[in-house]
């Protein structure tokens, strides 16, 4: 015993010194691989059951655990027999000796060493691992233990690791489902008995005064009173150490739930029981008896038995969460709903003491959270299915998630219910419109509940009626995981409050879209309200030596302005909200209530800019100055939205009543003119720029361009000494003005479009424009000083951004507005071609003119024409040789690869055009990408320009296809006796040998975009089918694919990748089954012939794709569990 003993207390003062903060990480390198080379030793684990036997040491013991799992887990198959018989008899005996004294991360550890043997050998050769473990949970003294194998046994077996074959999972799994009756009986019985024997002990409280009330709610929803009175019992208070066996087996019970399919083996008398201890979550009589009794044991103990109702919940929203539910079953799911409606109701009832609010804010944070995913899950899973239940009241259950959601005690909590409404909104809309007939029956059943979320939902955002909470909402700091997408689909980050907003904001138009007579009726009064305050500001505004002053200072006053000009501005952004309900097919029918909302909106943003309230001076300038500025730019907005009802009034009712539209639009065009100057806050000045955008794009009036208002736009843009706008307005503006020239009017014959006047103009507008742009061309060859050429840059910029946002706005519109546009450009298009190789190795201006060269190609090209085309195609293929690529690509960072990245782009729309026009580039295209590009990037990690660069060989292959595949008439005649000719062998060979070897790199997003391409190749032009892809690729990609899935390199794609395997596999099944799946075996290292054989077999010759690639999911793991085993046996091992 000696050397064991030695060994002991070596390991001892190596552990201690190891963890010591004085020891250096040189000196722990050396004990790691002294320690590495003890465990690798054949026998090591002899020293280490004495060592777990003998030591205190928390580090050695888990060090000793350590060898042990490397052991069962990696080399156990070469381990003899006589020695896993001990080991499996000593470490079950050790557990039992020393369970009560051993640290719990040690005693966790060990069972789970335990379990890691029965994942191995039960039950052929460890035939009582699982008797022993009910055996554990059936003796009192060792049920926590037993309890623990248990929940341990069904995370490792149930769902195991990939270091198992495939059979031995499956087998595995059934073995654990034959004893699930078993297990669930025991816990079942393990919980009933530990509640009755507590209750039994509880003190009756006396009858509350208020209990009388909610009887009636409750007989209905658990239609029996003996259940009503099963769960009216009083919550009896458990000692510690039943305390602890719960946890463990309502741990036990959500593992479990996680992976059992719902069946009859869930008893109703087990879901009772862990409803019974669901209502430890939400007695509050708990948290009180703690504080009361002020010892902290106290409150450790309250803060438990919290704990066990969150276990509850865990385990009853993994019920939850499984859609599938057999018939059998359903009636549990019922039974189960009324009871944690029962645990709602409780919950949120009010009585003398408590505000439902306060007793929220004292239950378990973590019991609300799981609380309201339940009711999430059962709105989105289940609500379809029980609503058709008559014995269940849905309209009682909206009253009750009603006032849970609005006495949430955080933010977060209601915005989790406000999601459960949406979902809730969402299912009726999608009822409402698969089952017409019965709509007004279905709305008369929720009615009063959408009315009353719809009136306490606008409350909320309002500072009038929830100011507390709204001040506590930041307004400032952008926050990094909420992104929403807005306008051109740009991701933009929201504030706290923009968040609070927005949610609410689309919980009210959910309810407009289905009751909008009332939702409008609910808003309308509330927006009159607030406009009447800020409209009667007018009386308040004196003129002092400075300019205006609002003459209003005490502070109540400011801030009771302050909540209204808010709530006006939220108010308004709901306003806006709803103008998608007013057009379409109820144009017509709720064309008053629209009409009355735009005329209101008319008159506020033309009151806001007559009086200026943007540049006043106020008593508390850094709050009530932004607020009317952001009431003034909202009202823009809510205008703006009213767009496209102001283009169906403008084309369905125009004609009989024009006056009134023309004094809508010359109205809101006098509100928006003063605004477009550089003087103007850029908040309000982008609103008005964007309104001016809607009223030309959208609306197009006939009469825009001979308005007053906007011929002084025109004056003002088209003036040089006139201060620039900044550049976002600038180009906003621009795109208004040549709108309002290049798009037809609506509802008027060609022949009245006045084209010719409109060209002139336009062309003049646009020269105007360009003027210093044009001037460069003359001096872009001398050699510019420093500050000559920021100036340059500066007028670069402006005028590229504003040129290629009119070509992008008009590129999807008619032939004649795209001639005209293209007239006007044709000079400054060509200023911008002959001053690009002059700025070629000035990156940022490279970029900013090939995307404008690239608007052009996607909008424009066919109006550029053929000579042109080819000119600025040529111009760039000239430029962008080998070393101008390198240089880009590998010294300028990402302005380089950008550049690179938009002329590939712009090469992919000149390959995508149909006809014969632009062939004659393909070759240096293709040699372009092959011989310059693809060399460059190839080697690379960084997958810069990669996406790109095989975006365009996709283009190549799939829009020029017959440039390498000749169909002629008479091969397809004779199907299958001709062969399709073959051109261009090389290149397609280089492209393809391209996409392989790009399943080589590490890049996720490339091999999930490459795959796409190539099956998109074999869909539409039956790649994988032609000769020379069959004959000499095919199985290459196949082996690339498997290896893949072998090394788990890209495992989020293994889906994809089986579903492309098959694709190629099934062109030649007789190939892959007779020749590629020997040779991949046989070339396969780290398996022997016995194993490749083995998993030869099991690979079945199916056909179908859901067998095949479970086939190949099934290979890849053997193969991979095979590997493992092997790596693991002690070198000279016999295998038989």
């Amino acid at each position: 015993m000696a050397s064991e003993e030695a060994s002991l207390r070596a390991l001892e003062s190596l552990m201690t010194e190891f963890f010591h903060n004085c020891t250096t990480n040189e000196r722990k390198r050396e004990i790691e691989e002294l320690l590495n080379n003890f465990a690798q030793q054949i026998g090591a684990w002899r020293f280490c059951l004495y060592f777990l036997s003998s030591t205190r040491n928390d580090y050695v013991m888990m060090y000793s655990l350590t060898v042990f799992e490397n052991l069962i887990n990696k080399m156990w198959l070469g381990v003899p027999s006589q020695d896993k018989m001990e080991i499996r008899s000593c470490l079950p005996k050790l557990l039992l000796a020393h369970h009560k004294t051993l640290p719990y991360f040690i005693r966790n550890k060990l069972c789970k060493v335990i379990v890691d043997i029965g994942r191995q050998d039960w039950p052929m050769f460890y035939h009582d691992f699982f008797t022993n473990i009910l055996q554990l949970i059936q003796s009192p003294v060792t049920t926590p233990l037993g309890l623990i194998m248990l929940k341990t046994t069904s995370e490792e077996l149930a769902c195991p690791r990939e270091d198992l074959s495939v059979a031995r999972k499956e087998e595995l799994r059934k073995l654990l489902l034959d004893q699930v009756q078993t297990v669930l009986g025991l816990l079942t019985g393990i919980l009933e008995s530990i509640w009755d024997k507590h209750s039994a002990t509880a003190a009756t409280p006396p009858p509350s005064p208020t209990s009388g009330e909610s009887g009636d709610l409750l007989s209905s929803l658990l239609q029996s009173p003996s259940a009503a009175k099963l769960l009216n019992q009083p919550i009896p208070i458990l000692d510690t150490e039943s305390e602890c066996i719960c946890s463990l087996a309502l741990e036990c019970l959500a593992h479990l739930f996680s992976w059992i399919p719902l069946s009859t083996s869930i008893t109703p008398s087990l879901l009772t029981t862990i409803f019974h201890f669901a209502r430890f979550g939400c007695d509050t009589r708990v948290r009180k008896m703690s504080s009361v009794n002020g010892s902290s044991q106290n409150s450790v103990l309250g803060q438990e038995r919290g704990r066990l109702g969150v276990l509850a919940m865990s385990c009853i929203n993994e019920l939850m969460s499984k859609n599938c539910v057999p018939m059998e079953f359903e009636e549990y799911l019922l039974r189960m709903f009324q009871q944690t409606f029962y645990l709602l109701q409780k919950i949120t009832k009010e009585n003398n003491a408590h505000t439902v609010k306060s007793r929220l804010e004292e239950l378990d944070e973590s019991y609300i959270e799981k609380f309201t995913d339940f009711l999430r899950l059962f709105v989105s899973v289940h609500l379809r299915r029980i609503e058709s239940y008559s014995q269940f009241p849905v309209v009682e259950f909206l009253a009750l998630l009603f006032k849970y959601t609005f006495h949430q005690p955080t933010h977060e909590g209601y915005f989790s219910c406000l999601d459960i409404w949406t979902l809730f909104l969402d299912y009726l809309t999608s009822k409402i419109k698969s089952r017409l007939a019965d709509k007004e029956a279905v709305l008369n059943r929720y009615e009063d509940a959408l009315v009353l979320l719809l009136t306490e939902v606008l409350n909320r955002i309002q500072f009038r009626y929830n100011q507390a909470q709204l001040e506590e909402l930041d307004d400032e700091t952008l926050d990094d995981d909420v992104r929403s997408r807005v306008e051109q689909g740009q991701l933009q980050q929201q504030t706290e409050w923009q968040r609070y907003l927005r949610q609410s904001l689309e919980v009210v138009a959910k309810v407009m879209e289905l009751l909008p007579t009332h939702a409008f009726s609910t808003l309308f009064p509330v927006l009159q309200d607030n406009l009447e305050v800020y409209l009667g500001l007018q009386q308040f505004v004196v003129t002092s030596g400075t300019g205006h002053r609002l003459n209003i200072t005490a502070e109540n006053d400011c801030r009771r302005l302050h909540c209204s000009l808010r709530d006006l501005s939220s108010l308004l952004q709901a306003v806006g909200r709803l103008a998608e309900y007013f057009i379409g097919d109820v144009f017509a029918a709720r064309f008053n209530d629209a009409l009355t909302v735009v005329e209101r909106l008319v008159k506020v943003t033309l009151y806001g800019s007559q009086i200026k309230l943007y540049n006043i001076e106020t008593a508390v300038p850094s709050v009530l100055k932004p607020d009317l500025i952001d009431v003034h730019a909202q009202s823009l907005a809510a205008l703006q939205a009213y767009a496209h009802w102001l283009a169906q009034f403008y084309s369905e009712v125009h004609r009989q009543n024009p006056e009134q539209f023309i004094s809508l639009v010359s109205t809101t065009l006098e509100a928006i003119t003063p605004l477009i100057s550089s003087k103007v806050q850029e908040k309000l000045l982008l609103s008005a720029c964007h309104l001016l955008v809607s009223l030309a794009t959208t609306v197009r009036p006939v009469f825009l361009i001979s308005i007053p208002a906007v011929q002084k736009v025109f004056n003002r843009i088209t003036d040089t000494s006139a201060q620039q706008l900044p550049d976002k307005a600038q180009v906003l503006v621009c795109r208004a003005l040549s709108n309002v020239l290049l798009l037809p009017w609506p509802n008027l014959p060609e022949s009245e479009q006045q084209w010719a006047v409109r060209s002139t103009n336009h062309a003049s507008l646009i020269s105007a424009l360009t003027r210093e742009y044009r001037q460069l061309k003359s001096n872009a060859i001398l050699p510019q000083r420093k500050v000559q050429l920021e100036d340059t840059k500066v007028i670069i910029h402006q005028t590229l951004s504003v040129l290629e946002d009119i070509v992008e706005s008009i590129s999807g519109e008619s032939t004649k507005s795209r001639q005209i546009c293209y007239q006007s450009l044709q000079e400054s298009v060509q200023v911008s071609l002959a001053l690009f190789p002059a700025f070629i190795h000035q990156s940022d201006v490279t970029d900013e003119m090939l995307s404008f060269f690239l608007t052009l190609f996607q909008g424009l090209r066919v109006q550029m024409g053929v000579p042109f085309t080819e000119q600025i195609i040529q111009t760039f293929l000239n430029m962008f040789t080998r070393e101008q690529l390198a240089e880009s690509i590998l010294h300028e960072g990402s302005t380089g690869c950008r550049v690179v990245e938009k002329f590939l782009k712009i090469l992919q729309v000149v390959v995508q055009e149909p006809g014969q026009v632009f062939k004659p580039f393909l070759p240096s295209v293709i040699s372009l990408c092959m011989e310059q590009v693809y060399p460059i990037i190839a080697e690379r990690s960084s997958p810069d320009v990669k996406a790109e660069l095989f975006e365009l060989l996709f283009r190549v292959l799939h829009h020029n296809w017959r440039y390498f595949f000749k169909s002629s008439v008479l091969a397809s005649v004779q199907r299958g006796v001709a062969e399709e000719q073959m051109e261009n062998e090389a290149q397609f060979s280089a492209i393809m040998q391209a996409f392989g070897q790009s399943f080589l790199q590490p890049d996720i997003h490339l091999f999930k975009q490459n795959l796409f391409y190539l099956e998109t190749l074999n869909t539409k032009q039956k790649l994988y089918h032609k000769k020379i892809f069959r004959t000499t690729m095919l199985f290459q990609f196949v082996n690339v694919l498997l290896q893949v899935l072998v090394h788990k390199s890209h495992d989020l794609l293994q889906e994809e990748i089986g579903i492309a395997t098959y694709n190629m596999a099934s062109v030649d099944f007789d190939g892959f089954y007779s020749a590629f799946l020997p040779e991949f075996l046989a070339s396969c290292d780290g398996v022997d012939s016995n194993q490749k054989n083995v998993l030869g077999r099991n690979f079945k010759m199916d056909r179908d794709l859901p067998s095949f690639t479970q086939n190949v999911h099934r290979l890849v793991n053997d193969l991979r569990y095979y590997r493992l085993c092997n790596d693991s046996l002690p070198p000279g091992t016999v295998k038989l």
